[in-house]
């Protein structure tokens, strides 16, 4: 993309925030309840109280770890030509994740979601092209004792060679879930030649406490070299200050505080500034995961990730509408477009409605449409002679025709976002093809992907395998749901249609 990104941030402000952001950790400090972390920040320069479980972090030992951050991160698949390193031109888009409920495709009613979802959905992912990774959407409420992440990842890694991430509890289920993929993988040593799992946590509560939990892991994922990434979640006028300022100055400090542990642990650790701020509705506390604040501040963590030198993601299309209407839709498109603009590398957007609550399949499908649509803004113009097309312009002259021109038929799929799902046929014909909402047309292209045999599937021998080493394993395979039918008929191919206008 030409030129420079939007911000609202000046140098000076940049710097303005990061200084204040160093007086917090050195001045106020943070709570942090994991004892062996606080062992780690006091054996690298830290001020540590431990009856308070109070960390002071000074600024030199922030700025000397800070450093450590490389500029990039690598999220690896099943297939490894699906790797994703960012920052790249355009923006990495994922799904978003671990809602509990589901709209069921059959009766629309909402229910738990189980593994089998887990794998018609991974299923439906990997044929989405406006998606690059799945971040797994939904948890497993039919997973069996001591299998929770494990009944998450295997559906997931068995029907998608796309990048997969989600987070896990704690070692135990880690070292699980590292061990599905050594299996798939064919051995140990295969695996970590390219390691294909991917784990994120979110080690920081605010205000200004780490937990213990995710704290542990955030250590673990480091010693042990394991892809990660960490999200700070601060909630505007309940757990931060209600400016937007005060917001992102306490939201940078957690961040500096979380990046600085990882590089304790292991330097060199790969971070990505990653946030879910959300604000509470003041009125009545509702939780705003559709505010048009959040894109405005990935804005802002899109310049301080920058002066960082690292990559910039955020949660950025959620919605609080609890269907697939025109709230779902602006709520979905206005924060992500900020986000493009701003220079976000990453942006965690599909499928959830009800403020990360529900996943609905025909909204996945329409986020697909939304992230090709957002990429395609980033891409932006190709200005050359060529595509100036002065030559062009000259010989088809006043009153030519440039559909007639073979350079159009050329360009006509590299210049403009041909849509699947958004109408653009007359009125006429949408009506003679049954006046369809785009929420159908999305549910019938979903059911069509899961209508064909997958060509992913794990190879048979190492299914067993893995069968035999999970005792009581979910099994995994993606199951067309029982009465699910297409709304429409399927679409006619579509000809030259005439201009109503100009007919006649």
């Amino acid at each position: 993309m030409a030129g420079q990104y939007f911000s609202y941030l000046d140098d000076k402000h940049v710097r303005d925030v990061h200084e204040a952001s160093l007086e917090i950790l050195e001045d106020v400090g943070l709570i942090v309840r994991n004892e062996k972390a606080r062992q780690r920040f006091a054996e690298h320069g830290a001020v540590v109280d431990n009856d308070t479980e109070l960390v002071k972090i000074p600024s030199e030992v922030v700025e000397r770890y800070r450093k450590l951050v490389p500029p990039t991160i690598t999220l690896r698949g099943r297939d490894p030509k699906y790797d994703v390193t960012f920052p790249r031109e355009l923006p990495v888009i994922a799904t978003a994740s671990s809602a509990p409920d589901i709209v069921d495709p059959v009766s629309g009613m909402i229910r738990r979601a189980t593994s089998g979802d887990i794998a018609n959905i991974a299923r439906l992912v990997n044929e989405l092209d406006g998606f690059d990774v799945f971040s797994i959407s939904v948890l497993a409420d039919d997973a069996p004792g001591g299998h929770f992440s494990l009944s998450r990842f295997y559906p997931a890694l068995k029907n998608c060679v796309k990048p997969v991430r989600t987070s896990v509890t704690d070692a135990r289920e880690a070292a699980q879930v590292l061990k599905l993929g050594e299996l798939i993988a064919g051995d140990k040593d295969k695996f970590w030649e390219r390691p294909f799992i991917n784990f994120g946590y979110c080690s920081i509560v605010s205000p200004l406490t780490m937990d213990y939990d995710s704290t542990e892991m955030l250590m673990f994922y480091a010693e042990n070299d394991v892809t990660a990434y960490g999200t700070i979640a601060p909630m505007g006028g309940l757990s931060t200050p209600l400016t937007l300022a005060g917001m992102l100055t306490l939201m940078n400090a957690e961040w500096l505080a979380a990046a600085t542990l990882a590089q304790m642990s292991r330097p060199g650790t790969s971070q990505l500034y990653n946030f879910l701020p959300v604000f509470a509705d003041m009125r009545d506390g509702a939780y705003a995961s559709g505010a048009i604040e959040i894109g405005m501040m990935n804005s802002a963590v899109c310049a301080m990730a920058r002066s960082y030198n690292v990559p910039a993601g955020g949660y950025l299309g959620l919605t609080n509408s609890k269907v697939s209407d025109a709230q779902a839709g602006f709520e979905k498109g206005m924060s992500p477009l900020l986000g493009a603009l701003s220079g976000v590398d990453f942006i965690v957007m599909g499928g959830l409605l009800d403020a990360l609550m529900t996943f609905d399949f025909g909204q996945a499908v329409i986020d697909d449409e939304i992230a090709q649509m957002i990429k395609r803004v980033r891409r932006g113009f190709d200005f050359s002679p060529e595509t100036m097309a002065l030559d062009e312009i000259r010989q088809t002259g006043p009153a030519g025709m440039f559909a007639e021109n073979p350079e159009t038929l050329e360009r006509m799929t590299r210049v403009n976002l041909l849509p699947e799902l958004a109408d653009r046929k007359s009125r006429e014909q949408w009506v003679d093809e049954g006046a369809s909402t785009i929420r159908s047309r999305a549910m019938d292209r979903a059911l069509d992907i899961l209508s064909t045999p997958s060509v992913y599937a794990i190879d048979e021998e190492i299914d067993a395998r893995i069968h035999e080493t999970f005792d009581n394993l979910v099994a995994g395979d993606t199951v067309l749901p029982e009465g699910w039918t297409r709304a429409l008929p399927p679409a006619p191919t579509r000809g030259r249609r005439v201009n109503r206008r100009r007919a006649g």
